[in-house]
């Protein structure tokens, strides 16, 4: 039970990273503070981010 906790805040982070590193490529890039290198950087930790979510749901179901 208590890993299941675990399991779920885990996969939670990784869906907040996803979200965040969006909206902050969305926000800098708005105000133009941000440089393209950097940004397909963040956008690549948020794809890291929902990928593990995602293989977290796939064990779930085996």
């Amino acid at each position: 039970m208590k890993g299941n906790n675990i399991k779920g805040l885990v996969k939670l982070i990784f869906k907040a990273v996803t979200l965040a590193m969006g909206v902050a490529v969305v926000a800098l890039s708005i105000m133009n503070e941000i440089d393209t290198q950097t940004a397909i950087m963040m956008l690549g930790i948020g794809v890291v981010g929902s990928g593990m979510a995602l293989i977290m749901d796939k064990n779930k179901d085996q």
